[in-house]
Order: C-alpha cells, then structure tokens, then sequence
C-alpha cells in the first residue's frame, strides 16, 4: 500500500476528507500537524457536548491506496479542486508491511478490574491472578472495560456481588453486556439486557453465550437474556439492581423510567455521568424519590447510586 500525505487548513478538512474517501481510499485519519511542538493544540470534546472546532489550524491528512499509480491519482483529482488551493502535497511513501491483525491485538490488553477480576481479550493468556474471567473482545457495540466508567460498574457489582446473590438485575442501555456478564459471574439471578441499538443486543448474545455456558439452567438457557427496550415492559415488573451506564442527559431523561424499575429496597446504578454532572442527576432522581450519592470517581467520571426506600 501507498500513504498520500496532505497538509490542510481547518477549513478545508471535512472538504478533503470526504473527496478522499469519494475516490475510494482505503483509510483517512485526521492529524495535528504541529504536534509535538509548542504549537500543538489540545481539540476534544466531552461525551454529549459539540466538538469545539472540526480540526486543527493546520491537519495532517493521511490516506492509504493500493498502489502508487492510485495515490498519485488522487493527489491530482485533489488539487485541481477549486477548494483546494491552499492544500498541499507533502509526500506519497510506500507503507511496510504488517500484521495488521497483530498490531491491532497487541492494543487492547488484559483490563484489571479488581486484583482478582479480569476482562480480557480472547487472543491473550488469562493473567495468572485472574479468578474470575470476561472474555470479550473489541467490537461494534460500546464496553470494552477500558473505559472508567465501565470499570467503576464492574466493580461495584463485584464488591457488592453478596448482597445480589440469586437476584434479579436489569443492565439498560447493555452495549456489550459486559455488565450483565459480569453480574451473572459474580452470582446474580435472571438478568434482562437491554438496548435501543440491535447491533448491541445481538453483541450482548454473543458475548453471553462465549462467557456464560457454564450457567446455562437445566432447559438451556443463559442467566442473561437481551432484547429491545420493549422487552422488559410491565410484565418484567421491579429488579432489586438495575444498572444503566449510558451518558447524563439520557440518564436524566429516563429518570422515571429507571426508578420503576427500581423494587422497594432495590439499588439503582448509575455511570457515564461527568463530575461537573453530579447535582443535575441529583436533582432529577429526586423527584423521582431517589437520593443519589457519588461511590467512586475516576478520572474525571462518577458513579452514582441510590437504594429506593420501602413503603
């Protein structure tokens, strides 16, 4: 393969990559051309919020092509564009060959969640400490346990893994399902998984079914079943744990929703929120009778629960 490498202003970013991928390159990724130098700009954004800016002042933009013919083809049909005067053409450098499998793989390691507790990817040894296991690997659907946010709900559930014994959990908003995995490895009952996105609830099956058939029941069914919204409804009624990591403003919105489902004396699980986020979600479960307490914090995320009270 061949790297064409462009230099951009800001402006001219999203024009350019999208003509990039219209010409049918393989890749395009989007850099800081100035990083590493006192130039070099910090561009994120927050989980819910606009990005600040669609680039850098000055973008690296590099695509990849199956041969030098096709690169040089490209930089051409670019720059006779009439937006693209101020883009210039910084080099076309054959790429070396790679696993690229290997190199991905060798990305995503074991995720210590407790001393004892490990989610790791299918292709890695078990670390030798681990006594429970989550095999799951990257994929489509969001939870992987790299993420603070996830690992906060993963060890909330293990620390508190008694108190649920046998009982049933709801997991809103599943994703992977890597949090109603982990309740059933940690001894919880029946657990319902649901999502809006059908791509995460047939994740959620997989990753079930590759991590919990040494708890199937006697008529062989897993302690996990997932579905749409839909499928929890009236008839599931109330759970004594129901966990929902998504992000703070639908949070805030399902705050009825959420505490129904809540069984007097039940816990309520809450993350994806941000520590400036803390007393919006505090107000919004209060009117729903829920008083949220931050459990833990890390880097820059809470975790919040409540206990619904009894009668």
């Amino acid at each position: 393969m061949y790297e064409l490498t462009l230099l951009a202003q800001e402006a001219e970013v999203e024009n350019l990559s999208d003509a990039l991928m219209e010409i049918e390159a393989l890749s395009v990724s989007v850099e800081d051309a100035d990083a590493d130098t006192e130039h070099e700009e910090a561009l994120w954004g927050e989980p819910g919020m606009p990005v600040p800016r669609e680039a850098w002042q000055r973008s690296t933009i590099k695509s990849l092509f199956a041969t030098e013919a096709e690169a040089l083809e490209a930089a051409t049909l670019i720059l006779a564009q009439d937006w693209a005067e101020d883009i210039h053409v910084q080099g076309i450098q054959p790429v070396d060959e790679q696993d690229w499998v290997r190199l991905t793989q060798s990305q995503f390691q074991p995720v210590p969640i407790t001393d004892s507790f490990f989610i790791v990817p299918t292709w890695h040894e078990v670390p030798t400490a681990a006594k429970t296991v989550m095999r799951l690997d990257p994929g489509l659907a969001f939870g992987t346990g790299t993420h603070p946010t996830t690992r906060m709900c993963l060890k909330w559930i293990a620390q508190n893994a008694q108190a649920f014994a046998g009982q049933r959990v709801l997991d809103y908003g599943c994703g992977s399902g890597i949090l109603a995995i982990g309740a059933a490895l940690f001894g919880s009952g029946l657990i319902d998984a649901v999502d809006i996105d059908p791509a995460a609830v047939e994740a959620t099956v997989l990753n079930a079914e590759a991590n919990l058939a040494h708890l199937k029941s006697t008529d062989g069914s897993l302690p996990v079943r997932a579905g749409l919204p839909d499928l929890v409804g009236e008839a599931r009624g109330t759970y004594p744990l129901v966990l929902a990591n998504i992000l703070a403003t639908p949070l805030r919105m399902l705050s009825p929703l959420l505490s129904s489902h809540v069984a007097a004396g039940g816990h309520l699980v809450l993350a994806g929120i941000l520590a400036r986020q803390e007393q919006e979600l505090k107000d919004a479960y209060a009117e729903v009778g829920l008083q949220l307490q931050v459990a833990n914090e890390e880097e820059g995320w809470i975790l919040m629960t409540a206990q619904k009270r009894v009668g």
